[in-house]
């Protein structure tokens, strides 16, 4: 009895110093506008003991010592670290501050394919850009231009019009370099490019834009020569609210937004809209544009086990064009001239107008199998309609002012009888529609505390149709095309054939998404192409908090087929079936030396499929015999420093590129020549250096980055000379070894500053060098060098708190970009030197074609987020 008394004793003292030493916590989290955080993580450090707060931000916990330290987290948010003891059990208000540096848990929906760096502890060359520096400083120029404070990114063609900017990394241009939405590949199947116009939205939509230069750490079973940039969309979220905005800027520019969040209801449910349209005439003369976007997610999260979100997206637009012109027509007319428009009876008219509605979903799942397995599932699809407009028929000289003489044209067109054989001049429409399904899937197993290996598939079926319509009749009545018909030896000595145009179709991304030629109705030409695609990835990773090391490999069977309905016998209307495997091997390592001090080396071997367009690259069912798989051995070092207040990195890279086939154009008398080098070898090595620092107490933000490029093509090639319509014009075996690499600028150097004044009012400014740039001929021995140029940005930031409680807000941006007014180059499309006799521009024979940049232009918006 009394033994059971000392052990009734015992287990008292040890239940009452239990109780005692317990210690119940409360305390609010709250955003940098004072507005409660539901959801936010909180954690007694050192333990799994935590909790979540509630819809109005509140917490209660219960920690089993009377003092310690919380550690709150949220998802965007700098983590932050608050103590706590018996004698202050309540924290008091926690407010959380923006991350703008991390990715981290940013992506709540397809984890396992939205792939970031950061998703493996082998390190790469990577650049992010989060929401609020795209909603910041993008205005109204291109989502490419959120890029250029970035090493060896070189963004232009701007002034073609909306959306008609091109984007090279490292040398390598675009169709090169693997561009993801959530996981899902949107590079153009057919030729790889990527046309802005198409995505002007996903300024609007995204979370967050990262791009990894060189081998990358995506897992899919692509080969990107130059990187891969990952567009993650804004997805459902636990927390409500939204915003509205409305934009002005130069040129007549102006756009309202609309976006609501729901919040995540009790049932798991949530959804996110947003709405925006925009309209503008244009930095260059006729390039008027207006579009719309759209975005719908909805996400259901049932249980800890799954999770689903459905996302609908589009970006309808218009936008006229601008061709590169000579200096000197720009000398003349002014550098903003663009001679593809007109007037007819006092009406605004444009014989270049690109239209397209491109819709596109995705589904995403993610299903936690185990406390050590996931699976991560997209399925995805695309319908995009739409295409250019152009001439058709006889040429007309320009007016005395530069300009299309509508005037002449339709009296023309007045006074023909018979429109057959190109008598008369209509506008036509090159259509571009097609139907993409595809599927990513990545199952990742964590086989212990520093072994990971993830396993997928890559799976595409894309359906693409082209034709040409008419567009405007300017005052005919039809239009008539004869041809005769190809056979086997896709020689045209088979049926004669006439087809009679008597409808136009509007240059309008809503009406041609349901409303386009029908067969008979089609002139010029009608063809179809069907790739499909599947690859499948692993990859093994080891990592420990010193060491990392991976090993990834991919493979991939595809398979292309031509169709053409217009130029062929019925009998040989299919093309002989193309199948092409491919696979990439990646291997690397990181060494962490110290807590600031990292190394790391990947290497990758590829060998790389042709696009559609190279294979049949004269337009009929001939496969061209130079298509052959490219060749890409990839070799990268680096080093990263990282103190609290200060990171850099170096990285160095040198990529091999074989039996690749390179694009160029050019614009002669209204007429587009394009040329093709097959067979060709690149060679691109260089060094990249980036650094930030946090300044006086975390006022300044200063950040500076260079690039040093040596871009070379090797050997000799084949040099295609074709017509806009295809038609082979000259073929030559060149000699190109030594030839300077165009289109991008070699070496870049730039730093930018950012200063918050008070914690609601900052400015900013960006400033950058070019050098190097070399014009975009293709692959030639000797080619042109454009004059260096530096570009200025300048941005000032106020945000105003209203409501009660002081958690909305007013936020006020403008820009000034190009802000010294620097008169420059962008891009050249011809190399001419100087001859005797010749005019000049800083240099260059003003015969030759390109585009001058953009000069001064501001835009300012006004937010308010709720």
């Amino acid at each position: 009895m009394k033994n059971f008394k000392n052990l009734l004793l015992v287990a008292l003292f040890f239940a009452t110093t239990t109780i005692l030493g317990q210690t119940k916590i409360t305390g609010t989290v709250v955003d940098e506008a004072n507005q409660a955080l539901p959801g936010a993580s909180v954690l007694v450090k050192g333990t799994t003991n935590g909790t979540e707060t509630d819809f109005n931000g509140k917490f209660t916990l219960t920690a089993d010592s009377n003092s310690g330290v919380l550690v709150i987290s949220f998802i965007g948010y700098k983590k932050i670290e608050v103590a706590f003891s018996s004698g202050k059990t309540n924290v008091g208000t926690i407010q959380l501050k923006e991350d703008e540096d991390s990715l981290d848990e940013v992506v709540i929906i397809g984890k396992g394919v939205v792939d970031l760096a950061g998703g493996r502890k082998t390190p790469v060359a990577v650049s992010t850009i989060k929401a609020a520096e795209i909603q910041k400083k993008i205005g109204t120029q291109d989502v490419t231009m959120t890029l250029v404070n970035t090493p060896s990114v070189y963004v232009a063609g701007q002034s073609g019009g909306f959306g008609d900017s091109r984007i090279s990394v490292r040398g390598f241009q675009q169709d090169n370099t693997a561009y993801l939405l959530n996981g899902q590949p949107i590079n153009g199947m057919e030729d790889g490019k990527m046309y802005w116009s198409n995505w002007s939205g996903i300024n609007d939509i995204a979370s967050a834009i990262q791009i990894q230069r060189g081998l990358g750490a995506s897992k899919l079973a692509i080969s990107s020569v130059g990187g891969t940039t990952n567009f993650v969309t804004k997805t459902t979220s636990k927390k409500a609210g939204g915003y509205v905005s409305t934009a002005f800027a130069n040129d007549a520019y102006f756009k309202t937004t609309a976006f609501y969040n729901t919040g995540k209801s009790e049932g798991g449910f949530a959804t996110s809209v947003m709405l925006s349209h925009w309209e503008g005439d244009g930095y260059s003369d006729g390039t008027q544009g207006q579009g719309q976007t759209y975005f719908i997610s909805f996400g259901y999260t049932p249980n800890e086990t799954h999770n689903f979100n459905f996302l609908l997206t589009g970006a309808p637009q218009t936008h006229d064009q601008n061709f590169s012109k000579s200096i000197s027509s720009y000398l003349q007319y002014g550098r903003k001239y663009n001679s593809n428009w007109g007037t007819y009876q006092g009406n605004y008219m444009s014989e270049r107008t690109n239209f397209y509605h491109k819709p596109v979903m995705n589904l995403n799942w993610d299903y936690k199998i185990s406390e050590t397995a996931n699976l991560s599932t997209v399925l995805y699809a695309s319908f995009g309609k739409g295409g250019g407009t152009g001439p058709r028929g006889a040429y007309v000289n320009l007016n005395s002012q530069g300009q299309i003489d509508y005037d002449a044209i339709y009296s023309l067109n007045a006074s023909v009888v018979d429109s057959q054989n190109y008598q008369g001049y209509i506008t036509r429409a090159s259509m571009n529609n097609h139907s993409w399904f595809g599927m990513v899937s990545n199952f990742e197993k964590k086989i212990n505390d520093n072994l990971t290996w993830n396993l997928g598939a890559d799976l595409r079926s894309y359906y693409g149709t082209h034709f040409r319509q008419v567009e405007n009749f300017r005052g005919l009545n039809s239009w008539s095309e004869s041809r005769k018909l190809k056979g086997a030896d896709h020689l045209a000595d088979g049926t004669s054939v006439t087809v009679v145009a008597t409808e136009s179709f509007k240059a309008n991304p809503w009406d041609t998404m349901f409303n386009s030629a029908s067969e008979s109705q089609r002139i010029d030409y009608d063809s179809s192409e069907r790739i499909s695609y599947l690859g499948v990835f692993t990859q093994l990773e080891y990592a420990t908090d010193k060491f990392s090391g991976f090993f990834q490999g991919s493979a991939s069977q595809q398979y292309n087929q031509r169709f053409d309905r217009y130029d062929y016998e019925a009998a040989f209307e299919d093309s002989e079936k193309v199948s092409n495997f491919g696979y990439n091997l990646k291997a690397g390592g990181s060494y962490t030396i110290n807590e600031s001090n990292k190394v790391f080396a990947n290497v990758g071997v590829y060998s790389r499929q042709p696009y559609q367009d190279n294979m049949f690259s004269t337009y009929n069912n001939y496969i061209n015999p130079f298509s052959q798989n490219e060749d890409i051995l990839g070799l990268e070092a680096g080093y990263s420093f990282a103190k609290e207040n200060f990171t850099a990195n170096v990285n160095l890279y040198r990529t091999s590129w074989k039996n690749r086939v390179v694009n160029s154009s050019r614009t002669t008398g209204g007429i587009v020549q394009n040329t093709l080098n097959f067979g060709v070898e690149q060679l691109h090595q260089g060094i990249e250096i980036d650094f930030k620092a946090r300044l006086f107490n975390d006022k300044l933000d200063f950040k500076g980055f260079t690039s040093i490029g040596d871009w070379e093509y090797k050997g000799s090639a084949t040099t295609r000379v074709q017509d806009e319509n295809q038609n082979i014009i000259s073929e030559t075996n060149e000699d190109i070894d030594g030839g300077k690499v165009g289109d991008a600028a070699q070496f870049t150097l730039g730093f930018g500053l950012d200063y918050k004044i008070t914690d609601d009012f900052s400015v900013d400014f960006d400033w950058r060098f070019y050098d190097g740039l070399y014009a975009s001929v293709g692959a030639v021995k000797e080619n042109l060098e454009l004059p260096s140029y530096d570009i200025a940005d300048l941005g000032i930031s106020y945000r105003l708190k209203v409501g009660e409680e002081k958690d909305k807000t007013l936020n006020f941006r403008l820009n000034v970009n190009n802000l010294f007014y620097e008169v420059y180059l962008s891009d050249l499309r011809t190399a001419n030197t100087v001859g005797a006799g010749d005019a000049t521009w800083k240099g260059i024979n003003v015969n030759n074609q390109g585009y001058f940049g953009w000069g001064r232009t501001w835009n300012a918006s006004v937010r308010y987020n709720f």
